[in-house]
């Protein structure tokens, strides 16, 4: 069921919240819906709907039904390692994930996530992935959960982009790939081009902005990848799109 689909606004949606405020952040909760139901998530680490089984519902089941075992997956823009914890699920043993975070809070949460459930198979890479590498200033929201690159930011953090990884050999190049990256969608592509012309892996995407969302998609277009909107939205009014190269 899609908890997190029902409104906050109306009564029944302010109810069902109500008991969850009782919830203490250092609690761990058992996940209760989906492939990951029975592993265990700490509270406080990003919305309820994650232990409750219904964060970003369609595209946890989206990435349910494609990623296959003994893959390679990246979740750049990890936050908290919900979807690092799921491909690590689904990728099972012989497989590998790799969770790109810069915010220590965040990266704190995926080891302590990551450690609950024993998923070994994971790699955590503190780092943001841009169009080029370095150091770069970032910006955290109030909760600092959430950021964004930014050149008044006031943390630095590692830059890296994906075609000097794969180019050096320092990971395998990936199957599939999660971005979500507050508005820096365009730049982890722009830093990626050949790597996904020369591995087209499939992309589940979160666009911030509509001119972000444009630039992604006019670039993966031009390296041959077609579309699915996930949210069930237009082109232009999509901001959750599946991308996979066109035979």
């Amino acid at each position: 069921m899609n908890f997190s689909g029902i409104p906050e606004e109306n009564a029944f949606g302010r109810l069902l919240r109500s008991p969850l405020k009782l919830i203490s952040d250092r609690a761990v909760m058992p996940i209760l819906q989906g492939r990951l139901r029975g592993r265990r998530w700490v509270a406080g680490a990003g919305p309820h709907g994650c232990w409750l089984g219904s964060y970003e519902f369609k595209k946890r089941c989206l990435i349910e039904k494609i990623v296959t075992e003994g893959t390679v997956f990246y979740d750049i823009g990890a936050n908290a390692g919900f979807f690092s914890l799921l491909a690590s699920v689904l990728v099972g043993a012989n497989g590998r994930v790799f969770a790109f975070e810069p915010l220590p809070r965040n990266v704190s949460y995926i080891e302590a996530n990551l450690r609950l459930n024993q998923a070994t198979n994971t790699t955590i890479i503190t780092a943001a992935v841009a169009e080029q590498s370095g150091v770069a200033s970032f910006t955290e929201d109030d909760l600092h959960s959430l950021g964004h690159l930014t050149p008044n930011g006031e943390i630095q953090v590692k830059m890296v982009t994906l075609d000097e990884l794969i180019a050096t050999g320092e990971m395998p190049p990936p199957d599939y790939m999660k971005v979500d990256v507050e508005g820096a969608e365009a730049l982890v592509f722009m830093g990626g081009k050949t790597m996904l012309a020369a591995y087209r892996p499939a992309l589940f995407i979160d666009t911030h902005g509509r001119d972000v969302h444009h630039q992604s998609l006019q670039l993966l277009e031009s390296l041959g990848y077609q579309f699915q909107f996930i949210d069930d939205k237009s082109r232009e009014e999509s901001s959750q799109v599946f991308a996979w190269f066109k035979e």
